[in-house]
């Protein structure tokens, strides 16, 4: 499940990449605040977080606020995830950037906790790794794209 942080971030993400769309403006956190539904003084933690990993920028000013300076497409949701929540592994020793040997365990190769959560753990990644920003944007469901045609109809 991910947290309100993570959800008002992507919200914000939305809100800056439709502005990126447009070729408008900076936004205000006033602004993205009101179109993203995100409390502004959580946003202002979240949009620093944001501006530090390098995928949203900063203008002072008149015109100034905050705009998205990376292509939606290129704007992983695992990226925010991690960058938000911290690492995606259900178990530490399944995880690539923050690897730890668990301290219960006699021997992860044959784990059967690791092996079962490591089945499920390859498959959530890879799809999670797959959509990005853009994919946010659309009106298309993403997850049809790795669901059978068959298993979606239900037939």
């Amino acid at each position: 499940m991910i947290t309100h942080k993570t959800k008002y971030a992507l919200k914000a993400l939305m809100v800056l990449a439709d502005e990126k769309a447009g070729d408008a403006e900076a936004l205000r956190i006033e602004e993205i605040a009101d179109r993203s539904g995100a409390p502004k003084r959580f946003l202002e933690h979240i949009l620093l977080d944001l501006k530090r990993a390098g995928l949203i920028g900063s203008r002072r000013g008149r015109k100034g606020g905050y705009e998205l300076i990376k292509d939606p497409k290129r704007v992983s949701l695992a990226e925010v995830l991690r960058l938000i929540d911290g690492p995606l592994a259900p178990l530490p020793c399944l995880s690539r950037r923050a690897y730890q040997r668990c301290e219960d365990c006699k021997d992860e190769q044959t784990c059967r906790v690791r092996a079962i959560f490591g089945g499920f753990y390859a498959a959530y990644i890879l799809m999670i790794e797959s959509l990005t920003l853009a994919d946010l944007q659309e009106d298309a469901r993403p997850i049809e794209r790795f669901v059978l045609p068959e298993a979606a109809t239900g037939e």
